[in-house]
């Protein structure tokens, strides 16, 4: 009997997040993650956040801990709402939503798999194995800072791999703040745009709100170009 709940109490976290993806998808819910979805409630959104700000804080905190802890895919539309609804400072809640939410994935894989498959690994997770074993740490911090691989396909091979806790929440808190404080000026830039309600025109992407963001979130997406150019020449 001990045995049983021994192994029900290892695999009920990633049961549960296995059932919770299946639920937001089954739900539809996944489909309030676009910019129509930010369009159309941005009015009440910003309404709500000016007279509950703790409260929307919070919640959004607690919104972005579940939607990476079940690797919704989207994530990205909830970073561009933090800056349309708090500014800069969203980045501050993002990163620890992010941090909070890829821990609860990494630690469920963990539990329910841990290095059981890791003398298995193929794939994705091979290829990250070898970095994982010289340095945990440095190579998760590149993997935040450049997205080599998907965000939640790191969760999973460092929990697959043993990777520690301390390095793995200490090295993903760092390595997002970034990226994710391009994506959230994205967001603020674009409050100019839902606020005036009409159809965008050309135009607005030379306004430094926007512009400057975009120009970051180029180089961000160029790093791994970089990366992988500077790998093969040293």
């Amino acid at each position: 009997m001990t045995m049983h709940l021994k192994l029900l109490l290892r695999w009920l976290p990633l049961c549960l997040i296995v059932i919770g993806l299946g639920c937001v998808f089954y739900f539809g819910w996944h489909r309030y993650l676009s910019f129509s979805a930010l369009k159309d409630y941005h009015a009440l959104l910003r309404g709500w956040a000016e007279a509950h700000y703790l409260l929307t804080a919070i919640i959004y905190i607690m919104v972005y801990i579940v939607a990476v802890a079940l690797s919704v895919p989207g994530a990205v539309f909830i970073t561009l709402t933090g800056g349309f609804l708090f500014g800069p400072i969203a980045t501050l809640y993002v990163v620890t939503g992010a941090t909070l939410g890829a821990t609860l994935l990494f630690l469920a894989v963990r539990s329910a798999l841990g290095v059981s498959l890791a003398a298995r690994a193929r794939g994705w997770v091979a290829k990250m194995e070898k970095g994982f074993n010289e340095n945990a740490f440095n190579y998760l911090l590149i993997l935040r800072l450049i997205p080599l691989f998907p965000f939640w396909a790191i969760n999973v091979a460092a929990g697959l791999l043993a990777v520690r806790p301390v390095t793995f929440i200490v090295a993903t808190f760092i390595g997002i703040i970034p990226g994710t404080f391009v994506y959230v000026m994205v967001g603020n830039g674009l409050s100019t745009v839902l606020a005036s309600d009409q159809v965008p025109q050309l135009n607005v992407i030379f306004a430094p709100p926007i512009l400057l963001p975009l120009l970051g979130l180029a180089l961000l997406a160029l790093l791994p170009v970089i990366y992988k150019r500077w790998k093969r020449r040293s």
